[in-house]
Parts: C-alpha cells; sequence; structure tokens
C-alpha cells in the first residue's frame, strides 16, 4: 500500500496485491492478491480487481465496473486453475465508466475512454472513446477528457496524429498553455 493511499469503509485488499501512492479505493472495493494498482488511481464504489488486472498509474474506475480473468469460468471439479487466468491491463490515464465491463486478456490503451455501461470484448487502442454492447469506436479524446474533432485538436492546446495500429499519440502542445 501506497503512501497517501486512502481506504474506505468495507473495502478488502488481499496480501500480495500492489496498490501506489495516492490512490484512492473506494467503499465495498475488493483487491484481489495478483492485482496491481500503480500511482494516482480511483477506484470507485463497488469495484472488485481481481488477479492479474493491471492498473497503470493515473487511472480512473467508475463505480461498479467489473473486471473479469476467466473467460470460461466453472466452480467445483471444472473449475480452471489460475495459470489458465488471462491478464488485463489498463493503461495510463485511461477511464473506465461506471458498470462498464472489461473481459479478460484486453488492453485498454493510454487516455482510452470506455462509457458507461459499455462491454469491452476486444482492445481499445489509445485515446480512443468506446460505448455500447459490445464497445465499439465512437471517437477520440484528449488526454483532459474532452473529446477530439476530425482536426485532432483540443481546446486545451494538445494535438494528436493517427496511429497504424489504431488509436492517436500525442504530437505537441498547441497555442493554448495546458
Amino acid at each position: 500500500m501506497g503512501v497517501g493511499t486512502r481506504v474506505w469503509a468495507f473495502a478488502h485488499v488481499m496480501k500480495g496485491a500492489t496498490i501506489g501512492d495516492r490512490c484512492n479505493i473506494g467503499e465495498g472495493v475488493f483487491v484481489e492478491s495478483g492485482a496491481v494498482i500503480g500511482n494516482d488511481v480511483t477506484v470507485k464504489n463497488g469495484v472488485a480487481v481481481w488477479d492479474l488486472v493491471t492498473v497503470e498509474d493515473d487511472v480512473f474506475l467508475g463505480p461498479a465496473c467489473v473486471f473479469t480473468n476467466d473467460l470460461r469460468p466453472r466452480s467445483g471439479r471444472f473449475k480452471r486453475p489460475a495459470s489458465r487466468f488471462e491478464p488485463t491491463t489498463i493503461r495510463r490515464g485511461a477511464t473506465v465508466g461506471a458498470n462498464a465491463t472489461i473481459l479478460c486478456g484486453r488492453d485498454v490503451g493510454e487516455y482510452a475512454m470506455i462509457a458507461a455501461g459499455a462491454v469491452v470484448t476486444a482492445d481499445v487502442p489509445p485515446h480512443t472513446l468506446v460505448a455500447g454492447v459490445p464497445a465499439r469506436r465512437i471517437g477520440h479524446v484528449c488526454a483532459c477528457g474532452e473529446p477530439l474533432g476530425r482536426l485532432l485538436r483540443c481546446r486545451c492546446g494538445r494535438r494528436y496524429r493517427r496511429l497504424r495500429r489504431g488509436g492517436l499519440a500525442r504530437t505537441g502542445e498547441g497555442t493554448k498553455s495546458s
């Protein structure tokens, strides 16, 4: 547990979990022993972060968002060993909206935004806004969270370029301070 991290009522963090500095872990959150949470992460109420889920720095996890770590869960004699679970990564600065579901084995890119209630069944490229069931790209977002237009410039002054593999990368500052 990092310096300055706050853990609220009825949260449970298992031994072996990693939580960075200055995080805010909301009420009723569960963090399993193999989970990794970076620095400056907000985990709102009712979120469970399971084994093999990695949440990088500056991520926002909305209330009751859901992670999975097994695509074919069973109990009893058919329960799969943890060695067959699939890792999920939420990259720096991403936002996962309230009640969104992230299927295991997915990579949510830097500063991507997952709309409330979306079901993520595929990787989400950097700075991409997805919504729906299953989640589909509906636009792009700046690191500050504002939507980007066709010119890939934000009111805050940041500019972006398209990546070959999808998503965006920052190209520089505009005339406004950021």
